[in-house]
């Protein structure tokens, strides 16, 4: 086992997501010691902001969606953009994809996914590599919560936009992120996510799922 995937398995209880409980990862709680990590000490050890170690309102909704809503991912090539745990691109392969792809650029995070995927049984591809800008290889793109700092959502979106010209489907989950677009989408769902004050400003979370077409 890997250093990172170390430092996963010891920091982290392996439980469910309040909106998708039919999948298990490896997370943060209140009885772990990351939790109560300051991003200093964390800092001291070598690890990034742990956003791996979450579910995310964005994440949750997204998941939900597709589980509810496999043919969007059945029989296609996934790519779960910004993956964090691995939440999504699992329900994505759970929900019947021919391969998924979960891109993150955090090592903690690839490790992470690793291992929920191995806890949930299913294939997961994982990859480090920033594919902003990548020709696009899928036919379905997942992107829960990644419109919270405005360079990344800026090249995030212009190339989510192109892909979407070009024949893809591309899905986001978003809980109403400060650089989150007002044009060029479709409102799916809706869902209540449950989260935490740590982590939020409330204990709920209206998020919604959206059709991106730039």
């Amino acid at each position: 086992m890997s250093e990172p995937a170390h430092f996963v398995a010891a920091n982290t209880a392996l439980i469910s997501p309040p909106l998708v409980p039919e999948i298990r990862l490896h997370l943060a709680t209140e009885v772990v010691p990351l939790w109560r990590k300051t991003e200093e000490e964390l800092e001291a050890e070598g690890v990034p902001p742990p956003y791996w170690a979450f579910a995310w309102a964005g994440g949750q909704a997204l998941a939900r969606f597709v589980l509810d809503h496999p043919a969007e991912v059945r029989s296609k090539r996934v790519l779960d953009f910004g993956s964090g745990s691995g939440l999504v691109a699992i329900a994505a392969a759970k929900a019947g994809a021919a391969d998924v792809l979960a891109a993150d650029i955090d090592a903690f995070a690839g490790a992470a996914i690793a291992l929920n995927a191995v806890a949930n049984d299913v294939a997961i591809r994982v990859t480090r590599e920033d594919v902003i800008g990548a020709t696009c290889a899928w036919e379905t793109i997942l992107v829960g919560d990644m419109c919270y700092e405005r360079p990344l959502a800026d090249r995030l979106l212009a190339w989510l936009g192109d892909c979407a010209r070009g024949g893809a489907t591309v899905l986001l989950g978003d809980p109403g992120r400060s650089y989150f677009p007002k044009s060029g989408i479709e409102k799916l769902a809706t869902y209540n996510v449950q989260t935490t004050r740590d982590l939020e400003d409330r204990e709920i979370r209206e998020t919604s799922v959206f059709r991106f077409t730039g």
